[in-house]
């Protein structure tokens, strides 16, 4: 029997010459078992990687990288890792990523532009072939890097028509509009918004706007809009959600820049003994799984997180593939009525 690498020297990793000499078939058989396992015989298919996993090898991927100038790694740099605001979005990502023989590296910047500029870099320094980025509000310094370093990047979560870097999203200002439509359509006057800080937010900070935009469209003063930012948790949100609804003057209505922050909200307005939507009604942003669990369910904007991240991973492959031009595709969003918005008391 033939005495293994790892044997010969234990502290060495296995090699593809090591594999083909104890599987007794070429490199090139062992590199096809790997790569394109339908081009061998399922015996010698077998026998390869029966030896692969005794060895414990794995290709050289620093090597292959380095002969091919590429390393099939996609960074990824999303705002937080602590709700599941990205997560279908980033499954579908990878899962797409994956279709193309793609590998998703990700990283999470805590809404701090600092930080994700440190991470591009550092994700570039590591071969990062393209990036995903989640919206459109960071320094020009960090897409002026990006540009030196040739590198295409692709931002989601928004979409800009106009945009000069791909962008595979929606439009969070439009997209909260018919919602607040439907609060005005109700007659709720005594409204409140809890959103995020709204400084280095462009989703933030456009689905405030849009709210005040339905108002003025409705010929409505914006006067009496109440705006309390907050970082997304749903204990900030009821904290925020206390001291609106103990005020002199509370709200009928909060509407929330997304579902994190109105479970909150529904926390604090059932810690006060108010029913929901009787006393006051709750909206949130995003359609994510706690908004059907939570009790009453959330009236929301629907996103399409799926398809944005499978998509965007469809438009970073084609760029890599075929070097496609720049695409801005705009994804439509709806509003999901459920339980928590209701007619305000007369």
């Amino acid at each position: 029997m033939p005495t293994s690498h790892s044997d010969e020297q234990p502290n060495a990793l296995p090699t593809l010459d090591d594999v083909a000499r104890l599987a007794g078939v070429s490199t090139a058989t062992v590199s096809r078992c790997l790569n394109a396992p339908k081009l061998v015989s399922e015996a010698t298919r077998e026998r390869v990687l029966a030896v692969v996993n005794e060895l414990g090898y794995a290709p050289n991927f620093s090597a292959q990288a380095l002969a091919a100038k590429r390393t099939n790694t996609i960074g990824a740099i999303i705002p937080t890792m602590e709700n599941s605001i990205f997560a279908r979005g980033l499954q579908a990502f990878q899962e797409e990523l994956a279709n193309h023989g793609l590998t998703l590296l990700v990283a999470s910047s805590a809404y701090q532009r600092d930080l994700e500029f440190e991470q591009v870099k550092t994700l570039l320094a590591r071969g990062a072939d393209a990036l995903l980025l989640i919206g459109f509000d960071r320094p020009e310094e960090t897409m002026a890097f990006i540009r030196k370093r040739q590198v295409p990047a692709i931002i989601s979560w928004a979409y800009r028509a106009e945009s000069e870097v791909s962008s595979v999203g929606f439009d969070s200002r439009e997209a909260i509009k018919p919602l607040a439509a439907e609060v005005l359509r109700l007659g709720h006057r005594k409204i409140a918004i809890i959103a995020a800080p709204q400084a280095e937010n462009d989703r933030s900070r456009d689905r405030v706007g849009g709210v005040f935009d339905t108002h003025i469209e409705a010929g409505l003063s914006t006067d009496h809009i109440r705006v309390v930012e907050t970082p997304y948790s749903v204990a900030n949100g009821r904290e925020a959600a206390l001291k609106l609804l103990q005020g002199d003057t509370p709200p009928t209505v909060i509407m929330c820049g997304n579902d994190v922050l109105a479970v909150g909200v529904v926390q604090a307005a059932q810690a006060l003994g108010l029913c929901i939507p009787e006393d006051v009604s709750v909206t949130g942003f995003d359609d994510i799984e706690i908004a059907e669990i939570v009790e009453p369910k959330l009236t929301t904007v629907h996103v399409p997180h799926r398809q944005m991240g499978a998509q965007s991973a469809r438009q970073i492959a084609a760029v890599l593939k075929d070097m496609a031009p720049p695409q801005n595709i705009k994804l439509e969003t709806e509003v999901v009525m459920r339980g928590s918005l209701g007619r305000p008391k007369s």
